[in-house]
Order: structure tokens, then C-alpha cells, then sequence
């Protein structure tokens, strides 16, 4: 029979396939799946939720206490939006020279464990991706075990050591012992960037007539900027959070920002609350600045060595 005699054809029932039930079927489940999905969107919501508050919570406690007039900080209950604010308490610690000394002492420690921590990682991690030697992999190994000791415990060692060779209060101490718990960490992370860069880069500096000092310096080195910044990064804030080797290696003089704001705000009486978040938001504001500026290079720094190419 034609397709036109087909079309010609009168209707028959008995031609198609009765799909009531499975339409019903269809129908039927569409309210459990909108149910589904509703209890879904619903979870992921108080998930949210709870991680939001739990992360920003107490960020947003220390910028109202920052601007709370004394007499209202402890005020029982707590207020979650005073009535009235003040800028009273930035201009005590704008107005404080001390801060502006341990400000000073964060900078020049953070950028020396900084640029240190990324010169000396960045042979090594080359060192330990492309060259094959005897010994290579329990080295590596030995490098990374540091990090299985608690810092604190080699505090006492440190500070014996430094005594002796007359490093105690000075920039150095703070310098050498940041730089020494930043160098696991950026040399595993810089490994894994040179891993996943492909050696026919090298192989044709080589054959270019390159060296081994030439190829790192002008191939290498421009190709590992993020991951360069990454670790960088980690050493930078390394050096300006550390609160416990600041305050036993370095004296009044030498102190960084967290234990100086600590000795500077919080006595054996009383403890000047809003300074203290009002000086804690603004030394914040330079790391913060940092990892925005630097976010882009960051990102690609910490995932690029994640996959060998």
C-alpha cells in the first residue's frame, strides 16, 4: 500500500498503541519529583545558610563592635544592630604610633618570608620534577615529613638556637623560622606546576643551546607565574598571621601585628574590645587586598599542577 492510500485510509483505533497508562504513569510521578526537587532546593538552602552565617558571622560581629560606642559593647542581651555607631575607636588606633611600628614589622617580615620562601622553593621543586637522582624521592619525602610536627613543639629548640648564635628580637629569627614552615608546602606545590609543564619545552631551550640556569631563568620561570604567586601568597600570610613565634622570638621592638595587638589592647584588667576588632579589620585589609588583586593567578596556581600535561 502507498503512503498516498495510507493517508486516504480511514482512522482505525486498532492501528495505534493505547498509551493511557504509560501517560498516567508520566503524570502520576510528576508531583513526586516536584516534591523531590523541592526538599532538594530546600536543603541546599539551609545548607547555605548555615555555612554563610557560620563563615560571616563573626566577621560582621567585629565590624559592629568596631564602631560601638563603649558604653554599649556589653550591653545584655547583646544588640545585633546598635542604635548608634562611632568612628571614635579607628582614630585611637590611626592615632596610636605603636601600630603603625608593629605594622611595619608585619610588611618587612611577610615580603622577606615571601620572596625568600619562593627563591628557595623554586630550585628545589625544578630540582625534584625535572633532574633524576640518587636519593631523589626519600628527599622528597624528608621535605614533606616536616610538616607532620607540630610548629610549637620546635619552639623551645628555636629559641635555644637563636640565643646562641644572638638572632633573638631581630627581623631574622622571625624570618628564618616562617621561611622554614612555608618550604614544604611551596616546594610540593611548585613540584606539582613543573610536573604538568611538558619537557619538549625544555628539550628545545637545549637544543637552542641553553643551559640548565638559562632554561629555569627565561622558559621556565615566566610559564609559573601563578603557581610563583600562589605559593608566594601562602608564605606572605604565613609570616603575617603567626602569633606565637612573634611573640617568643622577637622583642617589644621586632613584634608583628597579632601579638602586638594583643600586648597593646588586651591587659590583666580589662580589654578594649572595640580597638582591638577596629585594629583587627584594618590589618586585614592588606591580605585581603592581596588575594583580590592576585585571585586570578592564585586559582591558577593552586589547580595547574593538579593535572599533568
Amino acid at each position: 500500500m502507498t503512503a498516498a492510500a495510507l493517508d486516504r485510509r480511514p482512522y482505525d483505533e486498532n492501528d495505534v498503541i493505547d498509551a493511557e497508562p504509560a501517560f498516567s504513569a508520566v503524570l502520576a510521578s510528576q508531583p513526586r519529583r516536584r516534591r523531590k526537587a523541592g526538599r532538594s532546593r530546600w536543603a541546599v538552602g539551609i545548607t547555605v545558610t548555615v555555612i554563610g552565617l557560620f563563615a560571616f558571622l563573626p566577621l560582621y560581629w567585629l565590624v559592629i563592635t568596631s564602631v560601638t560606642p563603649d558604653a554599649d559593647v556589653f550591653a545584655f542581651p547583646p544588640r545585633f544592630f546598635p542604635s548608634t555607631f562611632t568612628l571614635e575607636h579607628y582614630v585611637s588606633v590611626f592615632s596610636d604610633p605603636v601600630i603603625f611600628e608593629y605594622l611595619r614589622n608585619s610588611v618587612i617580615v611577610s615580603v622577606i618570608t615571601a620572596v625568600l620562601s619562593v627563591v628557595v622553593s623554586m630550585y628545589m621543586a625544578y630540582a625534584f620534577s625535572k633532574f633524576r637522582f640518587r636519593g631523589r624521592t626519600s628527599l622528597m619525602y624528608f621535605v614533606l615529613s616536616s610538616q607532620m610536627f607540630p610548629q610549637a613543639l620546635l619552639l623551645v629548640t628555636l629559641y635555644v638556637l637563636f640565643a646562641q648564635f644572638g638572632l633573638l628580637n631581630t627581623y631574622q629569627a622571625l624570618v628564618i623560622s616562617f621561611t622554614t614552615f612555608t618550604l614544604p608546602l611551596c616546594v610540593w606545590m611548585l613540584k606539582g606546576f613543573f610536573d604538568a609543564m611538558p619537557d619538549d619545552l625544555i628539550e628545545a631551550a637545549k637544543l637552542d643551546g641553553a643551559g640548565h640556569w638559562r632554561t629555569l631563568h627565561s622558559v621556565v620561570l615566566p610559564l609559573t607565574a601563578p603557581g610563583l604567586v600562589a605559593a608566594g601568597l601562602f608564605a606572605f600570610v604565613r609570616g603575617w598571621n603567626d602569633f606565637i613565634f612573634a611573640l617568643t622570638l622577637a622583642g617589644p621592638e621586632k613584634q608583628t601585628l597579632p601579638p602586638g595587638l594583643v600586648n597593646t589592647y588586651i591587659g590583666e584588667a580589662a580589654t578594649a574590645w572595640p580597638e582591638l576588632m577596629a585594629a583587627s579589620l584594618i590589618t586585614s585589609v592588606p591580605v585581603c587586598v592581596a588575594f583580590i588583586l592576585l585571585q586570578r593567578h592564585l586559582v591558577g596556581g593552586l589547580t595547574a599542577g593538579a593535572v599533568k600535561g
